[in-house]
């Protein structure tokens, strides 16, 4: 089989990066299902014929402790997170450093600040895309100073 179709029969996501992300009655109208590792190996192995590799990403990677990783060598980055994502009880919640910044919503869901603006956009969302354009225009104006500093011309 062609190793791309391989990749996609596979599902990658679903074998490579396991998220831990259940819910119970408060979080949905919806039938609970809280996670349970034991029956995320069972449909890997029923749906792909392989048990999923929970480790893997770190292991290849090396990032065991993002947090550290990124207050070392992170910069100038900006991590938005809407609470209503299921996803975001995955997500860098809180500032590591001055320049590597989380920005939380209790409102939002993934990627909604980066959407197209509109005129309906809620209040919350309006705010939260003008602190993004505040922090990283001071980022570039820092990066400008220093240019002007060493003499650098832009």
């Amino acid at each position: 089989m062609e190793m791309a179709a391989c990749f996609f029969k596979i599902n990658w996501h679903e074998r490579e990066i396991v998220m831990p992300i259940g819910h119970d009655a408060q979080d949905t109208m919806f039938q609970t299902e809280p996670f349970s590792m034991r029956r995320k190996i069972e449909k890997c192995e029923s749906y792909y014929g392989v048990p999923p590799r929970p480790h893997w990403v770190t292991a290849h990677y090396g990032i065991q402790d993002v947090k550290l990783i990124l207050r070392r060598f992170g910069s100038n980055i900006i991590f938005s997170n809407g609470l209503v994502d299921p996803y975001s009880v995955g997500g860098i919640l809180e500032d590591i450093s001055d320049t590597v910044v989380a920005i939380t919503s209790s409102e939002g869901s993934h990627c909604q600040d980066i959407v197209v603006k509109s005129k309906e956009d809620p209040e919350w969302l309006v705010l939260q895309r003008e602190k993004e354009i505040e922090i990283i225009e001071s980022w570039i104006s820092t990066y400008k100073r220093d240019l002007r500093d060493l003499n650098i011309s832009i």
